[in-house]
């Protein structure tokens, strides 16, 4: 079982949102208002009792008129590149996804260029659970682009009403303002490299 508290103080990022909101002059009201986040879950999520879903941090972002590597990045860092080595993706550092709307994510994921500033992309390493596909697993983040290359394993994405099968090899690249979502299917489990673009 991973440190999930451990992890949350890594990133920081409940700290680096309140930090922001209050360098805004935002309530928590207010930035539930421009996120459509409720108020409830902004304050847990501040007060790092909750990690929040890529999703919920692309609002926040929005929210905060930040980018999303914001959160990912340390402010201290000015280098101008970041090389993962395979060995530094270690499992007791991915970050499992938490519930939201009472449905478990059923993914974890690693940042891949944590500490790199002013990026325009944020990759990701994730891990997809084999969980039975439920349309409550569906979720959207207007304006921005993503792409997915599986690496292993097979994986079902869910996008609108269709759904494809994806195996090693197979990549996608789409517009996540509409419906989508992912669950693994077969003995292995599913990962896959996925970049996330948010558009200025």
């Amino acid at each position: 079982m991973t440190d999930i508290k451990a992890q949350i103080k890594e990133f920081r990022i409940g700290e680096k949102i309140r930090g922001l909101r209050q360098q805004k002059r935002l309530t928590l009201q207010e930035l539930s208002e421009l996120t459509t986040l409720s108020k409830p879950l902004l304050s847990q999520i501040e007060n790092q009792q909750v990690i929040p879903p890529l999703a919920t941090l692309l609002k926040v972002a929005k929210g905060l008129k930040v980018d999303i590597h914001f959160f990912f990045a340390d402010a201290a860092n000015k280098q101008k590149f970041v090389l993962t080595r395979r060995e530094d993706v270690r499992e007791d550092e991915k970050i499992p996804r938490p519930a939201a709307n009472d449905v478990t994510r059923p993914y974890a994921y690693h940042s891949l260029a944590q500490g790199l500033r002013h990026k325009h992309m944020e990759p990701f390493l994730v891990e997809f659970e084999n969980i039975p596909w439920d349309d409550a697993l569906f979720f959207k983040h207007d304006g921005d682009e993503e792409f997915i290359y599986i690496i292993s394993g097979e994986l079902d994405f869910h996008y609108n009403s269709e759904v494809f099968r994806m195996r090693t090899g197979d990549s996608i690249y789409y517009d996540s303002s509409q419906p989508h979502g992912w669950v693994s299917v077969g003995a292995e489990t599913a990962r896959a490299v996925a970049v996330m673009y948010t558009k200025e």
